[in-house]
Formats: structure tokens, C-alpha cells, sequence
């Protein structure tokens, strides 16, 4: 397997949370787990895979801490790596930017290098609209723990069977 890390923005601790279940549903071990203000260029550098995540805030903004995250990311060499995105959101409180946070995660990488895998079909989620949507997919894992906990499991146990493809 590739060494992958999971890097993620969480000001309540939703994000934290699903980024630990992402990391157990993809065999990954704790260590690998960073929290965006830990992270570094060279730390960056090491993994193969980044899977980067971030609770989605505001009209559709990046967690807080992701703006300095992108910044450090920006200044790593990150070319030929794969990166998945996953994201938390509120469907009902903000249908029309939902989990907007993995477009703004996309944009600040689309000129580093990366290949972008992960995407899932949109058509099972209940939103108005989203920055994350292309061609009928979101970019990444969208998540709604607030109206739509009893998914939570089952869209990240096949989002990760579906990357275990570029991890191998």
C-alpha cells in the first residue's frame, strides 16, 4: 500500500471524527492522522496520497485553519501525487453550498500537480446547489452528519472501497 495521509481542518470536531473513520475504513494507521495545523511542506512531501479534509463554513468557505493549510500545501512539491478530497457539510441549513469546502481545497491544489480521485455521485444527496458538484458528481466524499448521520457509515465504507484502486 502507498503511504497516505489524512489531513484535516475541524473547529467542532466533526471533521476529526470523519477523518479517523476514513483512516480506519482505509487501514491507516493513527500516526498518519494530521491535523492541518500540524502539517509541514516535508511532511506533505513524504505521502504518496493525500486525503484532505475540511468541514465546510459560512457561504462555503474552508475551515479556518485550511488557508494557512493551502499555503503550506502550495509550497510543497506535490506533483505525481494522487489526492482525494472528503468534506462535511449541512444539506438542509446551507442547501446551496454544500460542502463547497472541497471545491476551495480543489482550486488552491489544480496547479500543483496532483491527480484527483474519489468522486461520487451526487444524485443520492438531498442540496440545493454546490461548488463541489462536477459533471453530476461531487469531487470528493460530501458528508452530513447533521441531517444525514445514518449515512455517514455507508457512504464512507464505499467511498474508501472506491479509492483502494489508487492506493494499492
Amino acid at each position: 500500500m502507498k503511504n497516505i495521509g489524512i489531513v484535516f481542518g475541524s473547529t467542532t470536531g466533526t471533521c476529526e471524527s470523519l477523518a479517523a473513520t476514513v483512516a480506519e475504513k482505509l487501514g491507516v494507521s493513527a500516526d498518519n492522522v494530521i491535523n492541518v495545523t500540524d502539517l509541514t511542506s516535508d511532511k506533505a512531501e513524504s505521502y504518496d496520497v493525500l486525503v484532505l479534509g475540511s468541514s465546510t463554513w459560512g457561504d462555503g468557505e474552508l475551515q479556518d485553519d485550511w488557508y494557512d493549510g493551502l499555503s503550506v500545501l502550495k509550497s510543497a512539491n506535490l506533483s505525481g501525487k494522487t489526492v482525494a478530497l472528503f468534506a462535511c457539510g449541512d444539506s438542509d441549513s446551507y442547501s446551496s453550498t454544500f460542502c463547497d469546502a472541497m471545491a476551495e481545497l480543489k482550486a488552491g491544489l489544480a496547479s500543483s500537480g496532483v491527480t484527483f480521485v474519489g468522486a461520487v455521485d451526487a444524485s443520492a444527496y438531498s442540496y440545493d446547489d454546490s461548488r463541489a458538484v462536477e459533471d453530476g458528481k461531487f469531487i470528493g466524499l460530501a458528508i452530513d452528519d447533521v441531517n444525514e448521520s445514518s449515512k455517514t457509515d455507508a457512504r464512507v465504507s464505499a467511498w474508501a472501497e472506491a479509492l483502494k484502486p489508487y492506493l494499492a
